[in-house]
């Protein structure tokens, strides 16, 4: 099973965490000293197997927890904080064990990702996670471009040391004035959280230092008004003239457009 665990406040853990790591027969944890130290914070006796389950290891421990789960020993998969698979270890467990038919399970809780959509004050009616931000210039630029048009909320980490490169980046992308939200150390004693345009956050990260975990949240692109169908009737007649066939070429400019095929092709035929 997956298990969810506290962002900061141990307060946080749920019942079913509690037992689930007093009764595990293994526990496979991210880092095996924060799991023993949150056990140890929640009065929790851990009498199972530990094994570290970390990025560069999660592969081949792959075997032997399979072989444990068969063996009808229950399987605790736990990260530093939140929940494992999410930007962490924990989805190649599941996918081998769903791909060998083998039973899993999760222990909701807490998520940086929905915490800091909540706490943005953005619309998140819809939004889409991204995980990390690339870590070169380049990379970012790339990342980010197709984020223009994206209406949804936009979820993704960032560590405090890229933040103000990250930002400015996203300032020459997106636009200065796309709203967004930096949350740092969500549910912890020094939790904060910036609202505003972007130029404004990046303005904040790059007078530094900035510290602790981050969470950025970038408000859905602003819808943008579809252009006249009149406007477009000269970009179907110089794609017949280029041989395309006046259907297909206002197939393509209406689609590419957002504007009805039926209003674009008699405007095309009104104007020769």
């Amino acid at each position: 099973m997956l298990a969810a665990t506290p962002l900061g406040q141990a307060r946080d853990a749920s019942a079913r965490l509690l037992d689930a790591l007093a009764t595990a027969d293994v526990i496979a944890a991210e880092d095996t000293r924060r799991m023993r130290s949150l056990a140890a914070a929640l009065g929790v006796a851990v009498t199972g197997r530990v094994v570290s389950h970390y990025d560069a290891v999660e592969t081949a421990r792959l075997p032997g927890l399979l072989d444990d789960i068969r063996a009808g020993r229950t399987v605790l998969v736990v990260t530093d904080a939140g929940m494992p698979a999410v930007s962490d270890p924990g989805y190649r467990i599941v996918a081998a064990a769903a791909a060998a038919g083998l039973p899993v399970t999760c222990l909701p809780g807490p998520s940086a990702v929905t915490t800091a959509l909540v706490l943005s004050g953005l619309p998140s009616e819809r939004f889409c996670f991204e995980g990390f931000a690339p870590r070169r210039d380049g990379d970012r630029r790339r990342w980010l471009e197709p984020l223009r048009t994206e209406a949804r909320a936009v979820v993704f980490f960032e560590s405090p040391h890229r933040l103000a490169a990250t930002l400015a980046t996203a300032v020459d992308v997106l636009g200065a004035d796309r709203p967004a939200a930096v949350c740092r150390e969500l549910t912890k004693t020094h939790e904060e959280v910036l609202r505003g345009p972007l130029a404004e956050l990046a303005a904040w990260a790059e007078e530094g230092p900035v510290r602790g975990e981050i969470t950025v949240v970038l408000g859905g692109a602003a819808p943008s008004a579809a252009p006249s169908v009149e406007s477009l009737v000269a970009a179907v007649h110089e794609r017949v003239a280029d041989g395309e066939r006046l259907k297909d070429a206002v197939s393509t400019v209406a689609a590419a457009a957002g504007v009805p095929k039926r209003d674009l092709y008699n405007a095309a035929l009104a104007r020769p």
